[in-house]
């Protein structure tokens, strides 16, 4: 995942510590959620193609409709992959019952439902960037029914 100050944690506290990190999100699971939700460089994106991000389900449809136009920036896609996945996942831990962040041992947050299933989101931000697929508003809907 790309966001820096983690990852500077992570190097000054080795490999092992995805689960100290873990035990901390574990004590603040409201800042956890405030922070993954900030998806600075999306929201920015999408407020300049005139789409409003609300964290409701109907803003990841607004988004699938948005012309692809980061493709052309090597640099760019994969940071705005990263915000897609963690926008997601915020419209999910609002949206869906019981839903919440967790954070694998690599550090990774992932969605974690009611039944037990983590997702991943992060990837799945990083394909839709990437290819378009899969659309958040249908990985969004598969996972309220889940």
């Amino acid at each position: 995942m790309n966001i820096p100050f983690l990852d500077s944690w992570r190097k000054r506290h080795g490999p092992g510590r995805g689960a100290a990190l873990a035990s901390a999100v574990d004590r603040d699971p409201e800042g956890l959620a405030e922070l993954l939700s900030e998806c600075e460089l999306l929201r920015t994106h999408a407020q300049s193609a005139g789409v409003a991000l609300d964290d409701s389900p109907a803003s990841l449809e607004a988004l699938d409709q948005l012309q692809p136009r980061w493709r052309d920036d090597p640099e760019l896609l994969p940071w705005l992959g990263n915000d897609a996945g963690l926008y997601l996942g915020t419209v999910v831990i609002r949206t869906v019952r019981d839903a919440g962040w967790w954070i694998r041992s690599d550090g990774q947050p992932v969605v974690r439902l009611a039944n037990g299933r983590e997702v991943d989101v992060v990837e799945a931000g990083q394909a839709w960037a990437a290819d378009g697929a899969p659309e958040l508003s249908q990985l969004y809907a598969e996972l309220a029914e889940s």
